[in-house]
This record gives structure tokens, C-alpha cells and sequence, in this order.
């Protein structure tokens, strides 16, 4: 398979390029480094990668920041930020992607634990990655094709408990190589439409 790889230099997308690399042919894809360069706040970022790749069979967003602060101190531009890239970069990719994408391609997104799980702070990110999910479920009636979508929503990964550890006090954390997992089978399964909840021992 050809799959294109979105935020491939991350944590989680660097545990997801290996966890396929060895069997499918592999494209990353970033805001600043891999073989292609794509900033998915950007329909023109988007369709110039996307044309320059061609035709894909998968299309994976490990990719979308999100503003957190107190509910009371979130800014206009705390929200626009999230807003800008975990939600409409990723619907926005969806609905340009799909144009690239094979006869029962798929295309899977990335959400979080916030979205089921509320912290201090989270109120912007638990919404936007509620909407996402939501986004799926129905979209993925609407794919053309025989296509397929799901979003992959992971807890705390382990190897960021360094930066985010302290914002998720008592949440099991989860192994960046056993997320890939997840994404793993929403490329190679047959579901769609799922929300794949990567959340450990909870």
C-alpha cells in the first residue's frame, strides 16, 4: 500500500511510520521536514502535497494542535488555533484527500482522551476532539468510493509524560509503538466511521 503519513516526525508518527514502513510503501509528510511538506491549516499546503504524491491507498493525520488553558483565560486565539488545525485542518484534509485516495482507500484521524476524559485546562481540546469524532461517524456514510475514515483517540503517551505528564494525574499511559497499533487497524482492518480508543488500563 501507499500511505502517506501526516505528522510522521512526531511521537505518535514515528511509532505509526514504523509500525508499517517494512511492508507498504511509506510518505511522510510535516509542517517543516519529510517527502513532502504539508500544513494542514492550509488548503494550498494540502492540495500541493497532495498532487505532488498522487493517488494513495492511506492517509493518516498524526497531526493537529490544540490551545489549553483555564476556560476563563482561553483567548480567541487559543480557540482559532485548535480550531484552525485539530478540527478543520483535519475535515479540510479529509474532503481534499479523499480525492487522492484509492477505490476502499481509508483515510484515519487523530483525536484524544480529553475528548471522554476531562482535565484542567482541556476544555478547547476536549471539544475539538469530540467534534472530530463526531465528524467521522458521520462522514464516513458520505465517502465515496467504498472509502473509509476513522479516528484513532490515545491517552497520554508515554514517552511525553516528560511535557504533558503533570496534566493527566492517575491516567494510564500508553506506549507510542502500542498506538501505532491502532492505527495499524484502522488502515488495514474494515471498519469505519470508529472512534479506536488507545486509553491502557482505563
Amino acid at each position: 500500500m501507499k500511505i502517506l503519513i501526516i505528522g510522521a516526525a512526531g511521537t505518535i508518527g514515528q511509532a505509526v511510520t514504523s509500525a508499517l514502513e517494512n511492508d507498504h510503501q511509506i510518505i511522510t509528510a510535516g509542517r517543516k521536514s519529510g517527502d513532502v511538506i504539508m500544513d494542514i491549516t492550509s488548503n494550498d499546503s494540502i492540495y500541493t502535497a497532495l498532487e505532488s504524491v498522487g493517488t494513495l491507498d492511506a492517509i493518516i493525520c498524526a497531526a493537529g494542535d490544540v490551545g489549553f488553558n483555564h476556560f476563563e483565560d482561553l483567548t480567541a486565539a487559543d480557540w482559532e488555533k485548535g480550531i484552525r488545525s485539530r478540527l478543520m485542518g483535519q475535515i479540510n484534509l479529509t474532503q481534499i484527500g479523499m480525492k487522492y485516495l484509492s477505490s476502499h482507500g481509508s483515510i484515519t484521524l487523530t483525536a484524544g482522551i480529553i475528548a471522554d476524559h476531562s482535565i484542567a485546562q482541556g476544555t478547547s481540546a476536549a471539544t475539538l476532539n469530540g467534534a472530530i469524532e463526531h465528524f467521522v461517524k458521520s462522514v464516513a456514510n458520505e465517502l465515496p468510493n467504498r472509502q473509509r475514515i476513522n479516528v484513532v483517540s490515545p491517552s497520554v503517551v508515554t514517552e511525553s509524560l516528560g511535557a504533558y505528564g503533570d496534566f493527566f494525574p492517575g491516567f494510564f499511559s500508553v506506549d507510542a509503538s502500542d498506538v501505532a497499533k491502532y492505527y495499524v487497524r484502522a488502515v488495514l482492518g474494515v471498519e469505519t466511521g470508529k472512534t479506536l480508543k488507545a486509553f491502557g488500563g482505563n
